[in-house]
């Protein structure tokens, strides 16, 4: 091992430099196919929220998403998509900023759309008026 602490900078900058190489040379991770990526569920309410795991927003709500999928099961959907892992479902669902949540009718029409955070309670009140219908 090198006793310099020059020589030991520079192998640890060619060791990253190499790391970063082999990383960028990698092949890029292919999408699924937009038919796997669900989007509302025929016959049954339906919320799809598009979201990254690099969005704060996305993060608080993540929890309060699945919490809604328990509670919900069998009654309404709760899709979540990571638009980092399908980028074409960006465009497919027409979002313009992150988190986006969009709410479906049981005949898969769009019936309300949200841009940005939108709480528990807010989420829960939208599944109930429409399946009250």
């Amino acid at each position: 091992m090198a006793r310099h602490p020059m020589l030991r900078l520079g192998l640890a900058l060619l060791s990253a430099l190499a790391l970063a190489a082999t990383a960028l040379a990698a092949p890029p991770a292919t999408p699924a196919p937009v038919a796997l990526v669900p989007g509302p569920v025929p016959g049954m309410v339906t919320l799809v929220d598009l979201g990254a795991v690099y969005c704060p927003p996305c993060q608080v709500m993540a929890p309060l998403l699945r919490e809604l999928e328990r509670e919900y099961r069998g009654r309404a959907a709760v899709v979540v998509i990571d638009v980092l892992e399908h980028q074409d479902q960006v465009a497919r669902f027409g979002v313009r900023l992150l988190p986006t949540q969009i709410f479906y009718d049981k005949t898969g029409r769009e019936v309300s759309r949200h841009e940005g955070f939108l709480d528990k309670r807010k989420m829960a009140e939208t599944l109930d008026r429409l399946l009250a219908k």
